[in-house]
């Protein structure tokens, strides 16, 4: 497998089955949460590229690593307004993802850095995140125009032909026959985010892509279940954590899948050294916070008690598996399993 097949997949992909969750962690310190958080931040500013405004410690998947960066910083409360170096850093960043040559003529973000449809979807998804909050009005209504062509291109690709197994989903490319739940996640939440700040989202795209995630679950006991990679497959931690908040995105609440795969990631937890760690913690505090109650609560405890003791000195997270070893990337995501109480961005509120 090449080295890029290698860490698309790491950046964006699978998971192994953790050991479950440690019992009754502490409760979050807000203060410490705080300050971890912007410790975090500081060291994304510092990955800033003075030549472009990018974000990121490696020289490919430079427009996904900074549409993360871009989403974590919104997440806990920055803004490309803001008169401060987080503010200088988001607006240096968003123009470098507005340039001309991040998107290709037909709406593709993801060719020129090699992220393929993963940084297609995460582009896309923090441009409809950031919708009303450019720096002026012809900022504004360049995101629109980015966010609109990004959109057109999930949809067209959502209807390449494909097998009953695959329809309704996404894979690498737009032109893909078949897919998988984490390239499928990330499209349907860019489109679920678009639908929510008034672009043109058909429902039957929704809904078909819904049913190609009802297609990846699997019971796995009483009130029990979770979501593999593709349909057919195991369920893990992280591909179960993402099905689940992509059905609640969708406004599958009280759906008897989500409600099964919540009582799963209960019992499962996030796991430190997993080689999706980040990948999984990222859907899994979201996902736990919408479904509220004793999982929203465990899940903010969880959380936490990993996070806290990954953090590095210079304020980064990364994996010691080598899978999620870029900083730019499991900071971003740390940053975003952090946020869950902010509720900044859209996508994320309950």
């Amino acid at each position: 497998m090449s080295r890029l097949a290698l860490f698309v997949m790491a950046l964006f992909g699978l998971v192994a089955a953790p050991a479950a969750a440690q019992d009754n962690p502490p409760a979050p310190d807000r203060d410490q949460v705080e300050q971890a958080i912007e410790r975090g931040v500081r060291y994304l500013i510092a990955q800033t590229d003075d030549r472009d405004g990018s974000i990121g410690v490696r020289n490919q998947y430079r427009t996904a690593t900074t549409s993360l960066a871009i989403m974590a910083m919104v997440a806990v409360g920055h803004q490309p307004t803001d008169q401060t170096p987080q503010g200088k850093a988001l607006r240096d960043a968003l123009n470098y993802i507005l340039a001309d040559d991040r998107i290709t003529p037909d709406g593709y973000l993801g060719r020129q850095d090699g992220s393929r449809m993963y940084g297609h979807g995460i582009t896309a998804l923090m441009l409809t995140e950031m919708l009303g909050m450019g720096v002026d009005d012809r900022q504004d209504e360049l995101i629109r125009v980015r966010c609109r062509a990004a959109l057109d291109l999930i949809l067209r690709s959502q209807q390449v032909d494909k097998s009953e197994r695959y329809r309704g989903g996404w894979r690498y490319e737009p032109g893909s026959r078949d897919a998988d739940l984490s390239v499928t996640v990330w499209q349907l939440m860019a489109l679920r985010a678009g639908k929510a700040a008034g672009m043109d989202v058909p429902a039957q795209a929704i809904d078909q892509a819904v049913e190609y995630l009802k297609r990846s679950y699997r019971e796995m006991g009483r009130e029990k279940g979770g979501f593999g990679y593709e349909p057919g497959q195991y369920p893990r931690y992280a591909t179960t954590a993402a099905g689940m908040l992509a059905m609640l995105v969708c406004g599958r609440y009280e759906h008897e899948q989500v409600r099964h795969a919540s009582n799963q990631l209960l019992e499962w937890g996030p796991q430190v050294g997993d080689q999706w760690f980040y990948y999984g913690t990222y859907y899994y505090a979201i996902g736990m916070y919408q479904v509220g109650g004793e999982h929203a609560t465990t899940a903010q405890r969880e959380t936490w008690r990993v996070l806290k003791e990954q953090q590095r000195v210079d304020g980064s997270w990364q994996n010691r598996h080598h899978h999620e070893s870029d900083q730019v990337y499991a900071t971003s995501m740390a940053l975003l399993a952090l946020s869950v109480r902010h509720h900044y961005l859209p996508i994320y509120q309950r």
